[in-house]
């Protein structure tokens, strides 16, 4: 089979969490280039107009959502919409996040909270929710969920993010197990240091440099590094991948083995 063909999602309806900036953003104008109906969440509206109008000049087919992914009825809301105007959402990105930087002693509930609130609990509320919708479809579909080498083991200064990352890939692990007799597959995309608005600042300092040494390929990821992983796991070409952890990191994670 030709790869335009295993890879190709025409007329899926994909929704990407997270969508007005960075990876999401990304992932929302790859998927909405190979041919799917996207669905775009956030809760910067201003920022996701941008994102919608890049994808229609492109060509592409887009629904902008503003919504908190901490919010359930704002979760439900954006389900509504998408269903309302593109049918079933079958491929889903669970790809909202927030970070933190700092001592594990000088961390504050209210920090810990927030960072696991987006990071861990909205990752499942958000996958329970979009696996419910398929079920009741009986379409099937893929689910991603976006975890981090830094899930892998433990890390200084990010221990919330770090921690909620480690519970992603369990969610995932326990979503495939008992979702694949429905046709739902469930995976997660671990990068490793990619480049975006998030963290270009400090990537560019000393220790980006450090960073950039240590990553064997022996230079940052860019968002498009997460193209193919990305079409892999939701296309026909991952069909018999399911509770899987891919990992995009440039052999960081084989250099610290």
């Amino acid at each position: 089979m030709a790869a335009a063909d295993i890879f190709d999602i025409h007329g899926k309806v994909a929704m990407v969490t997270g969508a007005s900036s960075g990876l999401g953003t990304r992932f929302a104008e790859v998927l909405a280039a190979n041919g799917a109906k996207v669905v775009v969440v956030a809760r910067r509206a201003e920022r996701l107009a941008s994102v919608v109008a890049n994808i229609e000049k492109s060509g592409g087919t887009v629904l902008a959502v503003t919504a908190d992914v901490r919010d359930p009825n704002a979760m439900r809301a954006a389900f509504d919409a998408a269903e309302a105007r593109f049918g079933t959402v079958t491929i889903f990105v669970n790809n909202a996040g927030v970070a933190h930087a700092g001592r594990a002693i000088e961390l504050t509930e209210e920090e810990w909270r927030r960072v696991l609130g987006t990071d861990l609990d909205a990752v499942f509320f958000w996958a329970q929710e979009a696996a419910r919708r398929m079920i009741a479809a009986g379409s099937g579909g893929a689910i991603v969920n976006m975890a981090s080498v830094l899930g892998f083991g433990a890390s200084r200064g990010v221990i919330a993010y770090a921690t909620a990352k480690a519970g992603v890939l369990q969610i995932t692990r326990g979503l495939a197990l008992e979702l694949a007799s429905k046709g739902i597959r469930v995976n997660a995309l671990a990068p490793g240091w990619i480049m975006t608005e998030i963290n270009q600042d400090f990537l560019q300092t000393e220790k980006g440099a450090h960073i950039k040494e240590s990553i064997p390929l022996g230079r940052l990821g860019q968002p498009c590094d997460l193209d193919g992983p990305l079409l892999l796991l939701v296309s026909d070409a991952g069909r018999f991948m399911t509770g899987a952890s891919l990992v995009a990191d440039g052999g960081q994670i084989a250099a610290l083995a």
